[in-house]
């Protein structure tokens, strides 16, 4: 999985307006996590949902190669045999997490209190995304943890003598993945480990350590877990990944005359900071028949047609929409007025730079965009034009480019977008079903097919 594969691009042409009722995939995060506390329980667990992407996949290899019985009795379902939170074996190779910053980050955490060695890879991209924050205060736990000197995979990670010893740990940025790794790791630290953060990130990790039997302690301003408890097994519903619906959201909301339904979506307050910033805009959004599978809300989002315009975005909802950007940037191009963005730094760190990764993308496709340190600055225009956009190897750049090439007046070429299927594996296929006219590009860095 690691290393570099062949290139694969994409053409996008402005299609039709987007109709009917669609579902995304699973939850990513949800998924890894499922896989990841399944493993650790005492007992069977069955996850339904499952995102069969690369990511997820990755995570499931690194357990299996851990010891842990991981069936697989129709696609998207998982069966996993726990062994129990001190029940891990020794690897005999390192365990490549792929593209998954999410699996090398919170595995970290895992496996920093075992009594076995260990060794986190990754392909080229994740081999140059910093862990330095995921490896401070795993350290201050007594992990011992060697990277490169900039702090990057491959991760070798070394039995502790006296094993971890919890800390109280404030966050500098905000981070769902720090955040989590601190609290796997907590899990085998002795005492009460508490993170406090500048503000709140998504809480998958605290839901569903509840949902295995393991509450998380909380109050205004710590969380914490507490070492030595067990996890007990349990059956876990995915729901539909709300990264994954966003650009089907903006889509929707500007391509002229659409009405689309995105069915059964998580709607987790933390994830959903994308709806309350394009309602801001003038989005006409609406969150129709709640629900709650496994401790998270879902429901079914119904998005029409309407002018945006642009706003100044809350830092405060900085955090909520993280994974969502690319897709922000969209709207922002072709929202009336201008659009500015403060405080979103952390996208700097993403799988690409993604405000210069956005930034050049829509530029060359005639937006008016200027890059600030910290974000960017957005004049919307009503269309834009064809052109070339090189996805840098991230996934959400090569499906926010083609969705900005609904709104352009010729064909856009996106390059490098195979990535795609670590996280929204039929992308092109389903874009195609709700109205985008997306294509596999000709060539020889194209060969492969996609699926569907």
């Amino acid at each position: 999985m690691s290393g570099t594969r062949p290139r694969l691009d994409w053409i996008a042409r402005p299609g039709a307006p987007l109709r009917g009722r669609i579902r995304v995939p699973g939850d990513k995060s949800i998924s890894h996590r499922a896989i990841m506390l399944g493993s650790l329980a005492d007992g069977t667990t069955r996850i339904d949902g499952f995102l069969e992407g690369e990511d997820t996949r990755a995570t499931a290899a690194a357990f299996r190669a851990m010891g842990v019985r991981i069936e697989t009795p129709m696609p998207g379902a998982r069966i996993v045999h726990g062994v129990g939170i001190d029940g891990l074996s020794a690897p005999s190779a390192p365990l490549d997490c792929g593209n998954a910053g999410t699996a090398m980050r919170l595995l970290a955490g895992v496996l920093a209190g075992q009594s076995f060695a260990s060794t986190l890879v990754g392909d080229d991209s994740l081999s140059r995304r910093p862990m330095r924050r995921v490896l401070e205060p795993l350290a201050r736990m007594g992990a011992r943890i060697r990277a490169r000197d900039d702090a990057c995979a491959p991760l070798v990670i070394e039995p502790s003598p006296s094993g971890l010893t919890a800390i109280d740990w404030r966050c500098p940025v905000a981070s769902a993945q720090v955040k989590s790794a601190i609290l796997l790791a907590g899990l085998r630290a002795r005492g009460t480990t508490r993170v406090a953060e500048p503000q709140p990130t998504r809480d998958h990790t605290e839901r569903m350590l509840a949902a295995f039997g393991h509450p998380v302690r909380a109050d205004r301003e710590w969380i914490g877990v507490d070492g030595g408890g067990r996890l007990v097994a349990t059956d876990i519903e995915v729901p539909s990944d709300f990264s994954s619906a966003a650009f089907f959201v903006v889509a929707a909301c500007v391509v002229p005359d659409s009405d689309l339904v995105i069915e059964r979506v998580g709607v987790n307050p933390l994830r959903t900071g994308l709806l309350r910033a394009l309602r801001m805009m003038g989005a006409a959004i609406e969150v129709i028949a709640p629900d709650v599978v496994g401790g998270e809300p879902v429901a079914d989002l119904r998005v029409r047609a309407a002018p945006l315009v642009g706003i100044d975005l809350p830092e405060s909802l900085v955090a909520d929409m993280i994974d969502e950007f690319p897709a922000f940037f969209v709207a922002a191009a072709l929202a009336e007025g201008t659009t500015r963005i403060r405080g979103a730094a952390e996208l700097r760190v993403k799988e690409s730079d993604r405000i210069a990764a956005m930034t050049a993308a829509l530029a060359g496709l005639g937006a008016r965009i200027e890059e600030r340190p910290d974000g960017a600055l957005i004049d919307g225009l009503p269309r834009l034009r064809g052109g070339h956009v090189d996805s840098r190897g991230d996934h959400r750049i090569a499906m926010a480019a083609a969705v900005a090439a609904q709104r352009a007046g010729g064909p856009v070429t996106i390059a490098d977008c195979r990535n795609v299927d670590t996280s929204f594996p039929g992308f092109v296929a389903l874009a195609r079903t709700a109205g985008l006219d997306l294509e596999q590009a000709a060539g020889p860095d194209a060969a492969a097919t996609i699926a569907g």
